[in-house]
């Protein structure tokens, strides 16, 4: 038996305020209201997650779920203050970025508000949202992320990538998505003063671009980092805010896509440079990467050589040191401190950082409490700004149905390869034939593999690995046996589109890996990796 939880005057629970329908009934408002998010069953009440986790198994939380979606108003109990005297920070929605499509426009329109989102902080820790997601779907039961999902579909900004018509399915429809899936993340600097006085520019760049590949047989995992000095064609885009349409140029740096048209632009960018499609995208401008660090005990990262940065403020020694908090943030932002002090070293910094996340929350117990991974996820979520359709409670709870069981060894975090500019020494360009083995791999659904010395700028192997399989296995649904074969078949858009008629695919007996170039950098999740100071 669930215990009931205690109403009273005190906090509200975070992201849950007052957000509460005329559908529910005072008994209802009563029942779904604890009286502290942080108060816990030692002391006869439950926190939300905890409430929900427990009475979702019983079949009575659904009603408290509805209770939830809609902040419209309704009679509250004698002693509770009515919903609009109650401040509510998740009310306070970010400004959309409207998108559009219409006959003698670009494809694409969607721009962000960039003096209005001033007020986040916009630094390249892209990385560590990306991290927190996926380990939160990975160690995740259904009810959590169908909970998680819930709260971030009421919550979130959410910006339309087309006109299609997309309907929001029951939170009970928690099958794995058919086929593949690509979701871009973009990272935003959106202001004066995150890095330093070399790099600090006015208005919004998209200064960390990541693009999720999720394989049509969903037995491998691709995160592609785009470098933000990266020169390449950008489609002609029209930022709504303006009306000003930016003309397509053959040659433009990667990181002004968002300032020229937003999400959008950004989207349409990467499906040219790919030739994938990307049907979901998430904008980032976030303070969360301490709340994150913290709510997982630290991160223990490996630092092969002695970090001096005082851009930062980060000295850290050679050898093992467990960062939260700001040390985090300072350590997923460090550029000059690690490799030759190129944004490439801080790609490859970061990846060590994410793989010990992943590795962390697939291994610890403790993340097997609904309220770690509920703080987790909020975390996140409460700093992001999505597409339409990534915001769906559907998608997102069958996109976690998908990743769940997937070991970390068939996690790859990778950077789209380049070489140096022969124009410009401060600027990259595509490494064509590497660039073309990785994009038909990831076009076809093959499994790749990275060759043996694949690190980065700024990172080494520490000698030692660490499989988690065994560790996937732990977590409830399908395990990975890491087996596929490369369909050779599948087109890009086929296998964004998450929406495959034959069903969930089945992985291939025969087991087949494309290596891929030893140019392309990078790291599988399971592997243990230093970062490298200068």
């Amino acid at each position: 038996m669930i215990p009931e939880p205690v109403c009273g005057s005190g906090a509200t629970p975070e992201g849950m305020a007052h957000q509460r329908s005329t559908l529910c009934d005072r008994a209802a408002i009563a029942k779904c209201r604890p009286r502290s998010p942080t108060a816990g069953a030692s002391q006869d009440r439950l926190s939300v997650p905890q409430w929900f986790a427990g009475a979702l198994r019983g079949g009575s939380g659904r009603r408290c779920l509805a209770c939830h979606r809609n902040p419209s108003a309704a009679t509250p109990r004698a002693g509770q203050p009515n919903g609009d005297d109650v401040p509510d920070a998740t009310r306070a929605r970010r400004p959309g970025i409207p998108s559009a499509r219409g006959a003698g426009t670009p494809r694409r329109a969607g721009v962000a508000r960039h003096g209005r989102l001033a007020r986040r902080r916009g630094w390249t820790t892209l990385a560590s949202v990306v991290a927190s997601a996926l380990a939160v779907v990975l160690v995740s039961g259904t009810s959590v992320a169908a909970i998680a999902g819930v709260q971030l579909a009421t919550s979130a900004t959410t910006v339309p990538l087309s006109s299609d018509d997309q309907k929001t399915a029951s939170t009970q429809d928690i099958s794995a998505i058919d086929g593949g899936a690509n979701i871009l993340l973009i990272g935003s600097d959106t202001r004066v003063g995150q890095f330093d006085e070399a790099e600090d520019v006015d208005g919004a760049r998209n200064d960390v671009t990541m693009l999720i590949h999720v394989s049509e047989d969903h037995q491998q995992l691709t995160a592609v980092s785009f470098p933000r000095d990266l020169m390449v064609p950008i489609p002609a885009c029209t930022n709504p805010e303006t009306g000003t349409t930016y003309p397509a140029s053959d040659s433009a740096q990667f990181n002004t896509a968002l300032g020229n048209g937003g999400i959008s632009c950004v989207v349409d960018t990467v499906e040219n440079l790919t030739g994938l499609t990307v049907p979901y995208a998430g904008l980032i401008t976030f303070d969360g990467v301490i709340e994150m660090s913290n709510a997982v005990g630290g991160v223990d990262v490996c630092v092969a050589k002695q970090i001096d940065d005082t851009y930062t403020g980060l000295h850290l020694t050679a050898g093992s040191h467990t960062l939260e908090g700001a040390d985090a943030l300072a350590f997923l932002r460090t550029r000059h401190g690690v490799g030759d002090g190129s944004d490439l070293a801080r790609i490859s910094s970061q990846q060590v950082f994410l793989s010990a996340l992943l590795r962390k929350v697939a291994s610890g117990d403790s993340l097997a409490d609904p309220v770690t991974l509920y703080k987790l996820a909020g975390a996140a979520l409460s700093n992001m700004t999505l597409s339409d359709g990534l915001a769906q409670t559907s998608t997102l709870v069958r996109l976690a149905a998908t990743l769940r069981g997937m070991s970390t060894s068939d996690m790859l975090f990778v950077q789209y390869p380049v070489t140096d500019d022969p124009a410009d020494s401060a600027r990259v360009i595509v490494d064509q034939a590497a660039a073309h083995t990785l994009n038909v791999a990831l076009q076809t659904d093959q499994k790749t593999s990275l060759s043996d010395s694949s690190t980065g700028r700024a990172s080494e192997e520490s000698g030692t690995s660490s499989d988690s399989a065994g560790q996937a296995d732990t977590t409830t649904g399908t395990g990975s046996d890491g087996s596929t074969a490369a369909s050779g078949t599948s087109s890009g858009s086929g296998s964004a589109t998450g929406s495959s008629s034959g069903g969930t695919s089945t992985p291939s007996a025969t087991t087949t890996s494309t290596p891929l170039p030893s140019s392309i950098t990078g790291q599988s999740a399971s592997e243990q990796t230093c970062s490298v100071g200068n």
